[in-house]
């Protein structure tokens, strides 16, 4: 018969279970539950979601300075509001799928860095920068624009300047989610010196010339593809990351074994 087991008797250390590295936190889930809530518009009768669309796309007409506030729902103050509003609205549920799928690793990761209040301060940041870069380069476009593609590119571009350091979700030595969000980030400068971010960046402007040139982009059913905007968007979150980043950066001098991975190699 099987002795009784000794509770003084060593016992194997059971490992606690990694977090998954796209576990998504509750900013970004609440995020993509907005836009899929917004987008149940599509279930209004033609002209409401028309009127959905004039009132809450961004076109840059509505910036032309001879025509009356009238001649747009919504006046001067959806001149503001549009800037931002316009990142929520999508054509379809492929246009939705195509930004999630892209903000699944770097939307979560920013996400978790910034906390809930800077990461929708941020989306919208990168937003504006998308809209603008847009009315720069489609003065009197009457076509409406829609979609997050800037505030994603942004958050791509945010997320490029730590993911890389050691530690971080794309490197090799990463540890858990929450972790590999938090590692304190590449200066500008040392960013635009890595090699891996270098490259990152030549692989992302090519991808989006290439398909918004050539209209390519899936979910855009023939329409023009805005991708001066999602420049827009990347530019804004490379330049002003800095300004939301809570966590202290490493100082060059200081600490020069940490600054990213490339070391390693």
């Amino acid at each position: 018969m099987d002795s009784p087991s000794d509770p003084t008797q060593e016992q194997p250390l059971q490992e606690t279970p990694r977090e998954p590295i796209l576990n998504l936190p509750g900013a970004l889930t609440a995020y993509i539950a907005l836009i899929a809530a917004i987008h149940l518009r599509v279930l209004l009768p033609d002209e409401w979601d028309n009127y959905v669309i004039d009132l809450f796309a961004f076109v840059p007409k509505r910036y032309d300075l001879t025509l009356l506030d009238a001649a747009f729902p919504g006046g001067t103050p959806a001149k503001l509001w549009t800037f931002v509003s316009y990142s929520l609205l999508h054509a379809n549920l492929t246009h939705i799928g195509f930004n999630i799928l892209w903000l699944l690793p770097f939307g979560s990761a920013l996400a978790r860095r910034f906390g809930a209040v800077r990461f929708y301060l941020f989306m919208a940041v990168t937003a504006a920068g998308g809209a603008l870069a847009h009315l720069i380069t489609h003065e009197h476009e009457l076509a409406p624009m829609i979609g997050a593609s800037a505030s994603v590119s942004g958050a791509m571009a945010a997320a490029m300047r730590f993911a890389f350091v050691r530690g971080g979700f794309l490197s090799f030595g990463r540890g858990d989610a929450d972790a590999a969000a938090r590692v304190p980030a590449l200066s500008l400068a040392s960013a635009l010196r890595n090699p891996r971010v270098l490259g990152f960046l030549a692989v992302w402007f090519g991808v989006n010339i290439v398909f918004g040139v050539g209209d390519l982009t899936p979910g855009a059913e023939g329409a023009s593809v805005a991708w001066q905007a999602h420049i827009g968007g990347f530019l804004t979150g490379l330049l002003l990351f800095a300004l939301f980043d809570p966590i202290p950066h490493v100082r060059e001098d200081a600490a020069p074994a940490l600054p990213s991975e490339s070391a390693d190699s």
